[in-house]
């Protein structure tokens, strides 16, 4: 079985599910808490093994040798980290909700800049959902504290 990068990349992604996987065994359940502290991480590594493990097999039915990324955009990945970088670098200033409502739009307009109108209106009515949405669940509805920013206190 030769496998490209791809289905070395489940590997691997295999391989470290299952170790964190396994140090979620340990954690001890609070009688008080029906959902203990490993619950929502059992469910993510869970997937996440189980998304690997169908790489490596997509991959090695594939038969596909490994080879360079034809057209790969080199400057798109060092762009996105760079976005990703400063939304993480904003969030203790501006908070998250204000942090979230620039750094959603800035990826979409890196990864695909909008043509017309209706893909600008898109953009905003996406980035102002996700932060509204992600603000509700986390914050109203798991009680999750979410960065307050030093400079606007929101």
């Amino acid at each position: 079985m030769k496998l490209s990068k791809d289905g070395w990349t489940g590997l691997v992604a295999l391989a470290a599910s299952l170790v964190l996987l396994g140090f979620t065994i340990g954690l001890r359940d609070n009688p008080l808490v029906p959902i203990g502290p490993g619950f929502y991480p059992r469910i993510v590594l869970g997937l996440t093994a189980a998304l690997a493990v169908a790489l490596v097999v997509f991959d090695s039915l594939a038969g596909r040798k490994a080879r360079a990324a034809a057209g790969a955009n080199h400057l798109l990945v060092l762009v996105v980290f760079v976005i990703v970088g400063l939304y993480v670098g904003l969030l203790p200033f501006l908070g998250f909700r204000l942090s979230t409502l620039i750094f959603v739009p800035a990826l979409q307009v890196a990864l695909e800049f909008p043509k017309d109108r209706k893909s600008w209106i898109t953009v905003a009515v996406t980035a102002l959902v996700t932060t509204v949405a992600s603000y509700v669940l986390f914050e109203r509805y798991l009680s999750v504290l979410l960065p307050r920013g030093r400079w606007t206190d929101f």
